[in-house]
Parts: structure tokens; C-alpha cells; sequence
């Protein structure tokens, strides 16, 4: 397994320090993507460009949305020959102390999509929580299964063959519905899914 990072980042830049340097510890590359960031974020996100210790900025000269940041990142991993690629938030949400659950399932299951199912502590407003229950809902009707157990969040690992594969010809949703049909797509192509509970924060 050669596994990179990828953290798409849009107005969310004071964890990515701190994100960025624990990532580095724990997978080959870091590709921080930059999803057209104006000042002082786009200097503070662009000061984190460090090669030599693995992190790596990629920029979009306009905001894209997430997919499209997302997919940029995936894309420049596959050209450097990366087999797996963690996606995670740069906002803080997601515990990278759960990487390693990660990449441990990964290495388990190498064809597999490795889903974060979100657990969620106060901090989650209601009103996201039942919105999020109803695309899942429609996911599960969607695939015709209970398989992808949370299909909204962003805290994945997924095997860049297949990923390959399915936006080769398919046309993803560039924002904020990207982790949905992504999920739905590598689902309906035969990838298995394994879901791991992880705990979801929504920061202040």
C-alpha cells in the first residue's frame, strides 16, 4: 500500500498545522488542496507547502467546491503512483487519531471503500443530523442495500484503482454532494464497503 492524504480546504485553515503534521507521520504524502482560498488563508494554507517532509499544496485558482478539490487531489495521487488515498476534513471534525483504524481495515481489505460511519456528540445540530438520515435513506434505496451504512461523511479510504475507474466515465457532484454519489457509484461498480464508527465533531 503507498497511501497519500488528501484534505480539501476551503476557509478551514487553523487545524491544518496540526492535521497536516500528524498526517505526515502516519501516511506516505499529504496533498493539502487549496479549493481557491482568498487572503490570508491562501498564504497561510501555502506556507504549509513542504515537500521534503511529505506535505505537498495543490492550489484552484477559484473556489470549485469540495468535489472538485477532492477529485484534484485524488487525480494528482494517482499520477504519483499512490494506491490508496484518506480523505479527511481540514476543519477538525474528524479524529486523526482514527487513521490508523483506517489503514489497518485497509490493509485487511485493499479493494474495499473504507466508509467513517459518523458518531455524533452534542455539538451536531438537529436539524443537520435528520437531513443527513434522509440522504441515507435515499442511498439505501439507491444500491438496494443497507451496505453503506453513512454515506455523507468525509472521513473515507478509498483504493485509487476504483476510484479510477468510476470517474473515468462518471460525472460526480463537484460540492458538497461528492462523498454521497461518489460512495453510491464505487457501490453500484462491485467495490465493498466497510464501514468503521468514528467520532464526528462539529467545531464551534
Amino acid at each position: 500500500m503507498r497511501l497519500c492524504a488528501v484534505v480539501p480546504s476551503y476557509r478551514h485553515v487553523s487545524q491544518l498545522p496540526r492535521l497536516s503534521g500528524r498526517l505526515a507521520e502516519l501516511c506516505d504524502h499529504v496533498l493539502i488542496v487549496d479549493d481557491g482560498n482568498e487572503e490570508p488563508a491562501r498564504s497561510a494554507i501555502a506556507a504549509l507547502h513542504d515537500p521534503a517532509n511529505g506535505v505537498e499544496v495543490l492550489r484552484l485558482d477559484v473556489n470549485a467546491g469540495k468535489g472538485v478539490a477532492v477529485l484534484t487531489g485524488f487525480r494528482a495521487a494517482i499520477a504519483q503512483g499512490f494506491t490508496h488515498a484518506l480523505q479527511i476534513d481540514a476543519d477538525g471534525q474528524h479524529d486523526v487519531a482514527d487513521v490508523e483504524r483506517f489503514v489497518e481495515a485497509s490493509r485487511r481489505r485493499p479493494d474495499a471503500l473504507i466508509c467513517g460511519q459518523a458518531l455524533y456528540d452534542e455539538s451536531v445540530p438537529k436539524a443537520r443530523k435528520i437531513g443527513r438520515y434522509i440522504t441515507h435513506v435515499w442511498v439505501w434505496i439507491e444500491t438496494f442495500s443497507l451496505d453503506i451504512a453513512d454515506s455523507m461523511c468525509g472521513f473515507r479510504l478509498y483504493p485509487l484503482p476504483a476510484v479510477a475507474e468510476v470517474i473515468k466515465g462518471t460525472r460526480i457532484g463537484s460540492r458538497m454532494d461528492f462523498d454521497t454519489e461518489m460512495a453510491v457509484h464505487m457501490h453500484w461498480r462491485g467495490v465493498p464497503v466497510v464501514n468503521l464508527p468514528t467520532q464526528v465533531i462539529y467545531p464551534p
